[in-house]
């Protein structure tokens, strides 16, 4: 991989970092091989509680995939394999968001493309303030992949999603805080600092609170009232008779007294 991906881990939060400065850490086909597997090892790794991902240097967080071999276009024949072949690399997105434990995307430089698709699958975005967003894939006569037409609906709603997927419009890093793209805003020699302070609120989480906060989350957009009702009911049962949230409740009460 020539560290294209670098994963480290310090306690428990894991940090994947895209690696490729030079060219706005676009995916190329390696990376989009491995990365899935790498987020999926992260997400049944029961000591990693909160999983960050990031680009290196200032100028990108993750300017998409790497379409350099594109313009000599790719024929019918293939069309029903690159087809699962980017189901396989949309996986990425699939496992920030669904799995058991917070992810952060920490955006600082441009998101574009997949880029974009991958920061708005994860429960939490920190960007600075040179970042900036864009779906891009209007600009190269695509249509858009990883998620991102399905994220970017859920966060903006559909009509700022479709404009933002039809013209392909920059976001400012102030209009991205605005339109809920990101949660928070600092300046880049701040990230690290901000970054470490997010993941040790999130870790601080008992695990089972923190998963079963995403599951309902996650369900809640697509399930009834009266379903949700019924499924935060089970899991507030669920998380209540484990022994972190008794412990919690001693800490909490003996605060108040």
């Amino acid at each position: 991989m020539d560290n294209k991906l670098i994963v480290d881990t310090d306690g428990h939060i894991a940090t994947v970092r895209l690696n490729r400065p030079d060219a706005y850490n676009t995916l190329d086909v390696e990376m989009l091989n491995t990365l899935p597997g790498i987020l999926r090892k992260l997400a049944d790794d029961k000591n990693i509680r909160c999983v960050v991902i990031t680009g290196t240097g200032e100028k990108a967080f993750c300017a998409g995939g790497d379409v350099s071999g594109l313009a000599s276009g790719t024929g019918e024949a293939t069309e029903n394999k690159l087809s699962e072949q980017l189901v396989r690399w949309g996986q990425a997105s699939l496992l920030l968001r669904e799995m058991p434990k917070p992810s952060l995307a920490v955006v600082n430089g441009a998101a574009a493309g997949a880029g974009m698709a991958l920061a708005l699958a994860c429960d939490f975005r920190l960007a600075s303030h040179n970042a900036h967003f864009t779906t891009a894939f209007s600009n190269l006569a695509m249509s858009g992949d990883f998620g991102g037409s399905y994220f970017l609906t859920q966060i903006v709603g559909t009509a700022k999603a479709r404009e933002l997927y039809y013209f392909s419009e920059r976001v400012s890093s102030e209009e991205a805080l605005q339109l809920g793209l990101v949660n928070w805003l600092c300046d880049s020699d701040k990230l690290s600092e901000k970054t470490a302070e997010l993941t040790a609120r999130l870790t601080a989480l008992p695990t089972l609170t923190a998963s079963t906060i995403k599951e309902n989350m996650n369900a809640s957009l697509s399930d009834r009232a009266k379903d949700m009702i019924e499924k935060e009911s089970y899991s507030m049962i669920k998380t209540a008779m484990s022994k972190e949230t008794q412990q919690a409740a001693i800490k909490f009460f003996a605060k108040k007294i």
